[in-house]
Parts: structure tokens; C-alpha cells; sequence
């Protein structure tokens, strides 16, 4: 994976992203999908569900569908400068983008054959909010706990776009099989958290930085209840990777490491990440995604 060395131009594209989560035989376990090879953002790398907020995501309509009024949806977030409809947006992209990626509809009263109905439906060509009301659906924004915001890099990022996403965690609904499209995404699969970055790490899969330092976040849990728990507990914090130069290497840092200009520590995660052999790693190794 090669970071880009140039500053990136044009617009700051907000986004909202989806930590699908399960309990599985061995601990903790998350959804990632293989972007499309193709793709013009993180093309064959593996991410969490999501993307970019659409005009629609604002629809009063659409927002009118949310289980939680727009103001409890703007206070979980803990961005005073967004509005109450900014925020419902957020919350309708990640609902949309994980449905229409997954096939899993976070909505009231929906079991495996009600998201097999929807997800036919939009195959049919059928919009987002034209699903929810063929089907009567009330969306359940109250699924998804704020758990992060990463803002990409003008230099050192993994891609040529600007994002300011927002990540949620949402354990699966109960009887919904999570799965990709077959064409924004081509492979799909649960994996434990360090499952995940050991396949990373032995170049099975890609991973971008926010999937790397989620993941290793992550690993700190045993199981759903936990990593919840930790979330319901704080505002999401917000990253802004930094980058420098050291001894010929580009060096990715985040908040709490000596060389970010944010002293605070956002994540118990390395706040550093090399850049050796088209690969990004802690300064000590594998094991260091999971030192406290």
C-alpha cells in the first residue's frame, strides 16, 4: 500500500461507516468487506460497511423515519458545529450504506426475510427511501453508537480523496446474514480483530489506518457488550493522522504521540505506524496492536 507524498485538493466529503459486529465462538468477531479492485477509493483493501452522505441522507422524509429525534441523534455525535439535520444525515448514511452494501436493514421488525425482500427490492433499481416506505420500515438509527471520527490526512493518506467519517459500532440483527454485493465490494468475511491484523500483517489481506487502529481498538474487547459499553462511556473522539519523515520513511502519528500536535491519546492503539515494504506497522512489531 503506497501513501500519497503530494497534499491532497478539493473538498473534505463527509462519510459514515459501520463496525458490523457478531459474538462468535472465539470472541468478538467483524464484518469486513474487499473493496472492488477497480474501485477509486481503498480499490482491493478491506473495510468496514460505508460511504459518502448523500443529498437524500437529508431528506425530511427520510429523517422522519429515524427511531430517535434528530437532537438525541446530534448530542451522541458531540460535534457542536454540526446541526440536528447534519447529524440525522450521518445517521441515515450509515443505516443506507450498510444496507445497500450488506443486505443487513437496521430496522424495526425486520428479520432475515424482510431484509431479503428489501434487498431484492433495491436490486429492482428501487431508491433507499422508496424501499422504506413500500415496506412500512422505521429505521433504527438507535443500533448505531458513535464511536469515532477519522478526518484523512492532506499528506501520508492511503487515498486520493478527502473523508471526514463517522464509524458506529452495530451488532447484526438477530437472523440477518451479512454479505457483499458483488460489486462495490467482491469478498466478504468475520473475522476476530486480531485475526484480522494477523492476516494483514502476513499480506493475506489490505487494510487502510483507520482499519488497522479500529482493529487493534477493538481487540481490547471480548464481546459485543464490552466494546458497547466503552462507547456509550465517552464522546467519540476525533482523529487527525499526521505524517513526517524519519531516517527515509514516512511515519503516519495520531493523537498522544510525541510528534502529533494533539498530546491527548484518542485510541489504545499505537499512535505510530511506519511505512516499511508497502506495508504500515508499529515501531515494535505485530505485537504492539495489542500493548497497553
Amino acid at each position: 500500500m503506497e501513501l500519497n507524498t503530494q497534499p491532497l485538493q478539493g473538498p473534505v466529503r463527509s462519510a459514515a461507516s459501520v463496525v458490523m459486529l457478531r459474538d462468535g465462538v472465539n470472541g468478538l468477531e467483524v464484518f469486513l468487506l474487499k473493496r472492488h479492485g477497480l474501485s477509486d477509493v481503498l480499490g482491493g483493501v478491506y473495510v468496514f460497511p460505508g460511504g459518502k452522505v448523500d443529498a437524500d441522507d437529508a431528506m425530511p422524509q427520510l429523517q422522519a423515519r429515524l427511531d430517535q429525534p434528530a437532537s438525541a441523534l446530534h448530542a451522541a455525535l458531540g460535534e457542536p458545529e454540526l446541526d440536528e439535520v447534519e447529524a440525522a444525515a450521518l445517521h441515515v448514511a450509515a443505516l443506507r450504506e450498510a444496507f445497500e452494501e450488506t443486505g443487513v436493514l437496521y430496522a424495526q421488525g425486520a428479520g432475515a426475510q424482510q431484509a431479503a425482500n428489501a434487498w431484492g427490492l433495491l436490486r429492482q433499481g428501487h431508491s433507499f427511501h422508496g424501499i422504506l416506505e413500500t415496506m412500512s420500515l422505521r429505521l433504527q438509527a438507535s443500533r448505531l453508537q458513535p464511536w469515532s471520527r477519522w478526518i484523512t490526512p492532506v499528506i501520508g493518506a492511503v487515498v486520493r480523496k478527502r473523508f471526514d467519517t463517522r464509524f458506529f459500532l452495530a451488532p447484526v440483527p438477530e437472523g440477518q446474514l451479512a454479505r457483499h454485493d458483488d460489486h462495490e465490494a467482491t469478498e466478504s468475511v468475520w473475522l476476530t480483530p486480531r485475526s484480522a491484523l494477523q492476516q494483514y500483517w502476513d499480506g493475506t489481506i489490505a487494510l487502510a489506518p483507520p482499519q488497522i487502529l479500529s482493529l487493534a481498538h477493538l481487540s481490547r474487547h471480548a464481546g459485543i457488550a464490552s466494546a458497547l459499553a466503552e462507547a456509550r462511556g465517552r464522546l467519540p473522539p476525533t482523529i487527525r493522522p499526521e505524517s513526517f519523515e524519519e531516517d527515509g520513511t514516512r511515519v503516519i502519528c495520531y493523537p498522544g504521540d510525541g510528534q502529533h500536535s494533539e498530546r491527548e491519546r484518542a485510541l489504545p492503539a499505537p499512535t505510530r505506524l511506519h511505512h516499511r515494504d508497502r506495508r504500515l506497522e508499529p515501531t515494535l512489531g505485530f505485537e504492539a496492536f495489542f500493548a497497553d
